[in-house]
């Protein structure tokens, strides 16, 4: 498959340009500055605005599936949305958060007393992308959120996989590798489960 990533040279995105690259598939790497991506066999690298609609979408047209690794605070949903529509792409699928999870029915993460505030701002901006995707009529896209902790880590291959709900192992804590995480994703690309639909990876 052909996958463009928006927000390649990130903690996320680098993970999941390596777990494509790792199959086989062709990637295209668009970033604020390419001089940040290693040139890798089966990689393009671009230079591209996550903000500039108009821009963007050219460079996503032609793909097989398009994945948004970039901060909420740092994007503007309409624009990437429109982008994605845009170029007649037929997957979306964005590097949700966390805070949008459910700890019980009707109270997410970020609704926590003993949330951080520190991360507020950046998981209620991805709640607020996660609802506009849900009103979304056109685009076919999937939100795939992280555990609580997301982590550089090992790629295992192992865990487990939810739906709204915050995971959490055996000793409560919920946490993902970016590595695995990136494992789920692109699962999720070669084999849609979850198309128009939230989910969330956990061990």
């Amino acid at each position: 498959m052909n996958v463009a990533i928006i927000g390649a040279a990130g903690r996320a995105g680098s993970r999941i340009q390596a777990e494509l690259l790792r199959r086989g598939h062709s990637v295209t790497a668009i970033v604020r500055n390419p001089a940040k991506v290693e040139p890798a066999p089966g990689l393009t690298v671009k230079a591209g605005d996550a903000n500039n609609a108009e821009t963007l979408a050219p460079l996503l047209a032609g793909h097989d599936a398009v994945v948004s690794a970039v901060m909420f605070l740092d994007s503007n949903p309409d624009s990437l949305i429109g982008a994605a529509k845009a170029s007649g792409v037929p997957r979306y699928l964005v590097v949700g958060g966390a805070g949008s999870l459910e700890v019980a029915p009707g109270m997410r993460v970020l609704d926590l007393p003993e949330f951080p505030e520190i991360y507020k701002a950046e998981a209620t901006k991805g709640a607020e992308f996660l609802d506009r995707l849900k009103a979304e009529p056109d685009l076919n896209w999937t939100f795939l959120s992280p555990s609580a902790e997301f982590v550089l880590g090992e790629r295992t291959g192992k865990f487990r996989v939810g739906t709204d709900g915050l995971l959490a192992d055996e000793n409560d804590r919920s946490w993902i590798s970016y590595e695995d995480f990136a494992v789920a994703l692109v699962d999720e690309i070669e084999t849609p489960k979850h198309e128009r639909k939230r989910f969330t990876v956990g061990y």
